[in-house]
């Protein structure tokens, strides 16, 4: 067994959680569906060292870490859906056991980006998946790639207005980072990340 299916199985228990392995066999095959190369378990593995660094911030961080591991399981390339569908699978699978599966659903269907959380754990779950903004230049670069690589479904110059659209939207932003902990680490990076993404000749 892998650390990371132990640290799901322990997790999933802890929680309330029944049938930690059927569920993880369903989780993993998802995430390795042929089509992703950024919304894999690389990507959770990722958001789960940002929260193992920020546990002791985080008010619920069994909560958070629940959304984390779910708030991609379903990702089909253009749907406008995926948060909500992947909140639906957690809940469906949490039925009955995880007594705070609504709120976690909620955490879930944030991670769209588009509102702003309104409590700490919320915060913490999308502070943790966007904090890959605030990567190394050659680490964003290898994000950027991967996500390119997800939507065939794209042209580059349409693939290139959506990106410059998303990336604006959280730049205007007066902070990428709801929490302190997140803003202090990442949000000079991800800004220069940003603006150095933007800078760049727009797809013709």
């Amino acid at each position: 067994m892998s650390q990371t299916q132990a640290r799901f199985l322990a997790l999933w228990s802890r929680c309330g959680g029944s049938d930690a392995n059927d569920v993880y066999a369903e989780l993993a095959a998802h995430y390795a569906e042929p089509t992703r190369h950024y919304h894999t378990l690389h990507h959770v593995r990722r958001c789960m060292r940002d929260l193992d660094w920020a546990r002791a911030a985080i008010p619920a961080p069994d909560a958070v870490e629940l959304a984390l591991w779910c708030h991609d399981v379903v990702y089909r390339p253009g749907a406008k859906d995926n948060e909500r569908c992947s909140a639906e699978w957690f809940e469906r699978r949490a039925a009955g056991g995880i007594a705070a599966a609504g709120h976690i659903a909620g955490m879930i269907e944030a991670t769209t980006h588009l509102y702003a959380p309104t409590d700490l754990d919320t915060c913490f779950t999308v502070d943790i998946d966007l904090a890959v903004l605030g990567n190394d230049r050659v680490r964003f670069l290898r994000d950027e790639a991967h996500l390119r690589a997800e939507r065939t479904d794209l042209d580059d110059i349409a693939y290139d207005t959506r990106e410059r659209s998303f990336l604006s939207a959280l730049l205007k932003r007066p902070r990428i980072y709801h929490t302190d902990i997140f803003r202090d680490r990442f949000e000079a990076r991800a800004r220069r990340n940003l603006t150095w993404r933007l800078s760049l000749p727009a797809v013709r």
